[in-house]
């Protein structure tokens, strides 16, 4: 349920004003309409049409009703996802916008909203730790179509925001299809051995646990299954030492 509390604190968080009908002169970089919130670049229209995850029901993926797919895995290899709106068909068009026709000037409005997910988790009583940064990595193939990698951007979009170092740790050393269109089995059975440790990112995060608890935060755009964020987590912690005290937590836009 929506409430007026949680509203105030994602005015605050965005660095909104007193009034969230407040106007600005760039217009709103979702339909062009003159004038928009001052937390994000669009318009009240769009703004109106965002679903806010405010209730989290599942304590792992973050998800605001019951998960069946984290009571089937056999083992997670993250701490918990936390992500920022619901996947329905306004954001799908925003993300679409993003990613598949080229309309970077979207990681303005994305990538501040990210934040709603970082506080979320900063929330959950987490024990003090090194905060890290890093995001999921694509194939030179897909880079190649796209020209940009939207996970990387968000990341540095937030790293901005929260003052918490951006740090690559991932290589995808393989290509693989489209995993929106995928059933649950397919994608455990594409994704495992798809990604590497990235050398340096590895040794700094390694270096880090020596002096104390260091907690990552992946980002990517959309979470599904968990099945991406899963593999992602397994390859960095075995490449630290799963006896490291490292954890990896999941910052989604999208779930």
């Amino acid at each position: 349920m929506w409430t007026n509390k949680v509203r105030r604190w994602l005015a605050v968080l965005l660095g909104e004003s007193e009034s969230l009908l407040s106007r600005r002169d760039p217009p709103c970089l979702i339909c062009g309409t003159p004038g928009g919130e001052q937390a994000l670049p669009v318009c009240r229209l769009c703004w109106a049409k965002i679903p806010w995850i405010a209730d989290v029901r599942c304590s792992v993926c973050g998800r605001p009703e019951e998960c069946q797919d984290c009571l089937r895995r056999e083992r997670t290899y993250y701490t918990k996802n936390r992500s920022v709106v619901r996947y329905n068909d306004h954001m799908k068009e925003w993300l679409a916008l993003y990613k598949y026709r080229g309309k970077e000037s979207m990681r303005e409005v994305i990538g501040p909203m990210l934040q709603h997910a970082y506080r979320l988790h900063r929330m959950a009583e987490a024990a003090p730790a090194v905060e890290v940064l890093s995001y999921v990595p694509l194939s030179r193939q897909r880079f190649g179509e796209r020209g940009f990698n939207q996970a990387e951007q968000l990341a540095r979009e937030l790293g901005q925001r929260t003052n918490v170092p951006v740090l690559p740790l991932l290589l995808r050393t393989q290509h693989t299809g489209k995993q929106s269109f995928k059933s649950r089995s397919d994608r455990l059975r594409d994704l495992r051995g798809v990604f590497a440790a990235e050398a340096q990112g590895t040794a700094w995060i390694r270096e880090a646990c020596r002096r104390g608890p260091v907690r990552v935060y992946l980002i990517d755009d959309v979470y599904t299954t968990g099945s991406t964020l899963n593999e992602c987590a397994r390859t960095i912690r075995e490449a630290v030492n799963v006896k490291a005290p490292v954890e990896v937590c999941g910052i989604s836009w999208a779930r």
